[in-house]
């Protein structure tokens, strides 16, 4: 029986524990600790808690009626559960960041589809330490030297002159 009560909060922590980072699986072994600790306390416990025998009560208890009206307001007794205001809130938001997260997925593909097509195009570059002026104004005419339209230092966009046109 007291299974059942724990059993919808059951946690897979072999899939949780594949998420964690080197980094952060002290952090995540001392929650998962814990964690054991309080299933063993509520574990020990029972899940219902044991009835009252009060026939006893009332052979023991020398104030008549005393009894009778402990019962009655034990039994009369009611502790109101709190109301579930938040949960539509939260599974909205869960919701809404699905979309987010898909969206952010995508994303990172597309990066990572374009970064890897970076790599190749790095790859069948010469290395630099192999390359001739020539070969590097090839690979990169954008930043080689050229002497039809010299540069000026810094070499930035910012201060380079115009150039000159020769008048006739």
């Amino acid at each position: 029986m007291a299974a059942k009560r724990i059993a919808q909060s059951a946690i897979n922590w072999s899939a949780m524990a594949e998420k964690v980072s080197e980094s952060q699986r002290p952090m995540f072994n001392a929650f998962k600790l814990k964690s054991d600790q309080y299933l063993r306390r509520v574990m020990a416990n029972p899940e219902n808690p044991p009835a009252i025998d009060w026939a006893y009560y009332q052979t023991r208890v020398a104030v008549p009626g005393l009894v009778e009206s402990f019962k009655k307001q034990y039994e009369g007794l009611q502790v109101p559960y709190p109301a579930d205001k938040v949960s539509a809130q939260v599974d909205a938001q869960e919701k809404e960041m699905q979309v987010s997260i898909k969206e952010f997925v995508a994303a990172s593909n597309r990066r990572v589809m374009d970064a890897e097509a970076e790599l190749k195009t790095w790859a069948s570059v010469l290395p630099f330490s192999q390359m001739t002026m020539e070969d590097y104004a090839e690979a990169f005419p954008d930043k080689a030297w050229n002497a039809a339209n010299p540069t000026f230092w810094p070499h930035d966009e910012a201060s380079q002159q115009e150039p000159v046109k020769a008048e006739h």
